[in-house]
């Protein structure tokens, strides 16, 4: 029987999540899983396989991966416990035995969040819109023997709970296309780039292509398939982590936050303190 699982996890531990030797990938840690607890033997001859690659740094709630197995109720029941704890199931599928989570994707969606100084929310919404519909990407990817042309469904800028968020829907993406969208969205908000020079980019005017903005912001929140997955919740020790992974993050904005204001205090006395000295 095949099956299919929607994933989530943390891109932070991971040398990106395609199968490599002798580093820590998703791919590699999901096999090792289905393995111990006798899903198969080995993963090519179980057609494992993943809907996309993510690289090194970037993030998933929507991943899909799918393999056959003679043991599909083990599977449901008990791959979530065998998984570490930064990656995580949200849901499982019953799919055809020839069922390939890559070409069968009807549409992937990213979200990216802004770091630093966010710049014109409006400026940057208005400038994806240029991005939407079918165009060549070159000069928004890495150099590849793939097609350059793709078409994005939905694309748009918005502020979430004190950030900027870019989310893009794609029927696919070229290597790091997303990272280089975001980082010329990113030169929009600015007050660098306008909505002109991406229609430019776009034209292919010049050989020069975007660098890419961080990983560390990116996420796949979703892969789109004719079919809707039942849900499948974290185990205990994800869940666990992605609440540990919280409380971390608070605790150490808690501390930059008092870092940062007693350091001004500190450099706020020494210069009061210099000019006493200097009066004297």
């Amino acid at each position: 029987m095949r099956l299919a699982f929607r994933l989530g996890y943390y891109g932070d531990a991971f040398f990106g999540s395609q199968l490599q030797a002798d580093v820590r990938t998703v791919e590699g840690e999901v096999i090792a899983a289905c393995r111990r607890i006798g899903l198969f033997d080995d993963w090519k001859s179980a057609r494992f396989a993943f809907a996309g690659r993510t690289d090194r740094g970037v993030h998933a709630v929507g991943q899909v991966c799918a393999f056959s197995t003679d043991e599909p109720e083990r599977a449901v029941a008990a791959l979530r416990f065998e998984l570490p704890g930064d990656i995580w199931t949200a849901g499982w599928a019953s799919v055809h035995d020839l069922f390939n989570p890559r070409k069968e994707a009807r549409s992937r969606t990213y979200l990216y969040y802004f770091s630093g100084d966010q710049g014109d929310a409006r400026a940057m919404d208005a400038a994806a819109q240029e991005f939407v519909g079918e165009h060549d990407f070159t000069l928004f990817s890495r150099r590849s023997e793939r097609s350059p042309i793709r078409r994005v469904i939905a694309a748009g800028v918005r502020e979430e709970d004190g950030f900027l968020v870019f989310e893009v829907t794609a029927e696919s993406f070229l290597w790091n296309m997303v990272r280089c969208m975001a980082w010329t969205l990113a030169a929009v908000g600015r007050g660098e780039m306008d909505r002109a020079d991406i229609r430019a980019l776009l034209d292919r005017s010049g050989e020069r292509r975007v660098p890419a903005a961080g990983p560390e912001g990116l996420i796949l929140s979703r892969v789109g398939y004719g079919f809707s997955f039942a849900p499948l919740a974290p185990s205990p020790k994800a869940a666990y982590a992605l609440d540990a992974r919280r409380r971390e993050f608070g605790l150490k904005e808690r501390v930059n936050l008092t870092l940062c204001r007693l350091s001004a205090d500190l450099s706020g006395e020494e210069e009061n303190r210099t000019g006493l000295i200097s009066r004297r």
